[in-house]
């Protein structure tokens, strides 16, 4: 339909929404389409009953997991806003819906134990050299892996330890570096100018053995490898790093504030699921230490 068309484009040059996120919500808003057409009723004359009915549906029929009826709830409630801006509505029918608040659950994280191994392995190859470097980055910038493989060379400077991010909706930020990794990905800038001396490369910091910007399937396959190696016991992925730099920096003293801003959150309700970790660190204590417990 057009104006599902029109909302996506809307949610990619106004809201700057992610790629993911505007095909996600478009995908809502299309199967919201098609149970109106079924219920023969248009779009634009939907009444709050029957973004009711639609809920129940996903809840009960089509049994979604709450996380997805929270989205197409968002995605329905984000889609008649619009139509409100574009004047094709007077009245917004979701503004009475609620949505279901999801229940937060704690991130897992590393421990710093873990992290002294991965961060000791040694590393025999090439490969293992970006590998080691990539931990190092993630652990100690937090970034995503979408931001890591796409991480340029003049965005990254070893000199004076930061990187220049580009997270979602191309919005940029600064991330500060520590030297002990700035040293790792120097050693590693290195190997990578010998490697592809002769052999025009693209312009990332991160390449794969054709001198390409590596692939996400690639770091997560590279790091899951990695970690089994240094005696990691459990699976070890990107997104595990940005959970374990949030944690550790809250524990070490750093406030929400600043934490937001390196972590790229738009909101800082979405930093604060960090605060639930030393919640689950002070239960875990006082089950040790108490009799009783």
């Amino acid at each position: 339909m057009v104006i599902i068309e029109e909302f996506k484009d809307h949610l990619s040059f106004e809201k700057q929404l992610s790629r993911n996120t505007v095909a996600a919500y478009g995908r809502d808003v299309e199967q919201f389409a098609e149970f109106c057409r079924i219920n023969n009723t248009a779009l634009e004359r939907v009444l709050p009953e029957f973004i009711d009915t639609y809920i129940y549906h996903l809840k009960t029929e089509l049994d979604l997991a709450p996380s997805s009826v929270f989205r197409k709830t968002e995605a329905i409630k984000g889609f008649y806003k619009f139509l409100m801006i574009e004047g094709i509505i007077k009245e917004d029918p979701s503004r009475f819906v609620l949505s279901q608040r999801m229940a937060r659950k704690v991130p897992e994280q590393l421990s710093k134990e873990e992290i002294v191994k991965l961060l000791s392995f040694p590393p025999r190859n090439f490969s293992e050299w970006r590998t080691l470097s990539i931990i190092y980055l993630f652990y100690a910038s937090g970034i995503r892996v979408s931001e890591l493989i796409n991480l340029r060379l003049e965005n990254l400077n070893i000199k004076e330890g930061w990187v220049l991010v580009f997270g979602k909706g191309r919005k940029q930020r600064f991330v500060p570096v520590n030297k002990e990794t700035c040293a790792v990905l120097s050693n590693y800038l290195a190997q990578r100018e010998a490697k592809f001396a002769a052999k025009e490369t693209a312009s990332e910091v991160f390449l794969n053995r054709d001198g390409k910007k590596v692939s996400r399937i690639t770091v997560w396959k590279d790091i899951e490898a990695l970690g089994k190696l240094a005696g990691i016991m459990r699976p070890v992925y990107p997104h595990l790093f940005r959970h374990t730099f949030a944690s550790h920096l809250l524990k070490g003293g750093a406030d929400l504030r600043s934490l937001q801003e390196m972590l790229g959150h738009e909101n800082l309700n979405t930093t604060q699921i960090y605060t639930h970790t030393n919640v689950a660190d002070i239960k875990e204590k006082y089950k040790k230490s108490h009799p009783r417990a």
